[in-house]
């Protein structure tokens, strides 16, 4: 439970609660199209973005070229698969349902891309850490002193 709440708190990128038809075929062509290799660097890119907000700069530091070699990496993969892997659905999405079709696209991989990163075993113990220090007891009694 506290992995999936730390996953949910820490990586969940926000879906529109309704997305349409075209979104959902864009979405499944994206996932379907990208290797792990090609979800391993959607990660990286993340991550080394991340970097610069102040409150992970001083504990997470990346290089210029890094950032650059994880935006190349990117941008390169972006556009195979808006141009060339989901080249009819990407055309469909923006044709019926616009610029929030392609964003609801990427975040699906996103989050597919973050659940790969969290399925790892090293990344999974590091997550069980914080099981090691949430007082348990305390947790279910506020759970049940909601009902």
């Amino acid at each position: 439970m506290i992995r999936a709440l730390a996953f949910a708190s820490l990586f969940s990128l926000s879906l529109s609660s309704h997305a349409g038809l075209y979104a959902d075929d864009l979405s499944r062509c994206l996932v379907d199209k990208t290797t792990a290799a090609d979800k391993n660097a959607l990660v990286r890119w993340v991550l080394t973005t991340m970097t610069l907000h102040p409150a992970v700069r001083s504990i997470a530091q990346v290089s210029d070229a890094e950032r650059a070699r994880a935006n190349r990496e990117t941008a390169r993969l972006f556009e195979r698969l808006l141009t060339e892997s989901c080249i009819e659905q990407t055309r469909q999405a923006a044709k019926y349902e616009g610029a929030a079709a392609l964003q609801t696209g990427f975040q699906t991989l996103g989050q597919v891309a973050m659940a790969e990163l969290f399925s790892d075993p090293n990344v999974a113990q590091g997550l069980g850490e914080l099981n090691k220090l949430i007082d348990a007891k305390k947790l279910q009694q506020a759970l049940e002193a909601g009902d």
